[in-house]
């Protein structure tokens, strides 16, 4: 009974949850308004990350994917920053878990 009540409760969550991919974009600036209070900053968050999808075709988590990938014209700096960032984000799951 409870395995099938768990399947249930997780099907209903797919089923709801798998179209908020656009919604996910309110997010941030809905924690950033609940958490500070600032309209002016939540709706600032909100515009620009608007405005970089609208500009670029992109959402800003894909450009920054994007900016960190490594690149053949990459300079020895960039390779180094990049190595680095990748190191701490593996440092930082490994903690959290």
């Amino acid at each position: 009974m409870i395995i099938i009540k768990n399947l249930f409760i997780a099907i209903f969550l797919v089923g709801i949850l798998s179209s908020c991919a656009q919604n996910a974009a309110l997010l941030g600036p809905a924690y950033t308004l609940a958490t500070s209070g600032n309209v002016y900053q939540a709706g600032f968050t909100y515009g620009t990350n608007e405005i970089i999808t609208k500009t670029t075709g992109k959402s800003t988590f894909q450009n920054f994917k994007d900016a960190l990938a490594l690149k053949k014209e990459d300079t020895d700096f960039e390779k180094l920053v990049k190595k680095n960032i990748e190191g701490t984000r593996k440092k930082l799951n490994l903690v959290n878990q």
